[in-house]
């Protein structure tokens, strides 16, 4: 997550879907754009035909 003070809002990027990202006023405002934009990323990949990436990042990587 980063804060964009030109834009005044914090931003979360996902890096496993290109272009996949959402801002938001507070940390978790943004968080919770970013749960529905990787909802939408999805649902217009498969209507595309296109092919979901697996996750790189996960639980047993803490």
């Amino acid at each position: 997550m980063k804060y964009s003070a030109k834009e005044n809002c914090y931003i979360v990027t996902v890096p496993d879907l290109p272009g996949c990202m959402a801002d938001g006023r507070t940390p978790n405002e943004a968080f919770e754009n970013v749960k529905n934009v990787i909802t939408e990323w999805i649902d217009t990949a498969k209507a595309a035909g296109r092919e979901i990436p697996e996750p790189s990042f996960g639980q047993d990587n803490f």
